[in-house]
């Protein structure tokens, strides 16, 4: 797979030969689904409670007698049909919202995403990429003159402080070292742009 190599302007200087393995797999639409599903339900937190007829604070006694009232039957009110009763089924703290994915599964989703984004033109290679200080304009600048003016995800080997820190404020910009990159990340930016030697990080990983 050939892959273009961008220089400081933004302009493809030269092709170079990335492992099929990796950027030339076919497109698997229903494989890269389940991996970006699983990984969104693999980061939530349980965090949320709801309380059942158990735990809702009522009284016990019943509120009207059983018959003659003209009223439905009640019996406490606590039931889940009254308002402020228990909900019938609530949500637990403990709930467990995991998928599981096999890693032979995982890494081909990867590599799925990966070749589509440069069948598409969407990825590109650079030698390599810094900014001289911690400044968001620079980088802002930087991207401008590449051309790149929408969202942008920069996978480098070995992110410096200057970059990460010129990135961190920077909307629609996110910078990760390879093994930070995520089938969600691939998917949801409009760029992916790789360093050249986080190229040979990326096929040892998903190898």
């Amino acid at each position: 797979m050939e892959l273009k190599l961008l220089n400081e302007q933004g302009q493809a200087s030269a092709n170079i030969s990335a492992p099929d393995t990796v950027f030339g797999r076919d497109y698997n639409e229903a494989l890269i689904h389940q991996v970006v599903i699983a990984y969104q339900a693999n980061a939530r937190s349980a965090n949320r409670a709801q309380k059942g007829r158990a735990e809702v604070h009522h009284s016990t006694k019943k509120p009207w007698r059983q018959k003659g009232t003209g009223r439905a039957r009640a019996g406490m009110t606590s039931s889940p049909l009254w308002r402020g009763g228990g909900r019938i089924f609530p949500n637990s703290p403990e709930e467990n919202f995991a998928h599981k994915v096999n890693k032979k599964m995982y890494r081909a989703g990867v590599c799925s995403i990966l070749s589509q984004l440069a069948r598409e033109g969407r990825l590109s290679v650079i030698e390599s990429f810094t900014v001289a200080a911690p400044k968001t304009k620079l980088l802002a600048d930087k991207l401008k003159n590449m051309g790149l003016n929408s969202s942008v995800l920069l996978i480098s080997d070995g992110v410096d402080e200057n970059l990460m820190l010129a990135a961190r404020n920077l909307q629609g910009v996110l910078v990760v070292e390879p093994h930070q990159a995520n089938p969600v990340s691939l998917v949801a930016y409009e760029n992916v742009i790789l360093t050249r030697s986080a190229i040979a990080k990326i096929e040892e990983m998903l190898a």
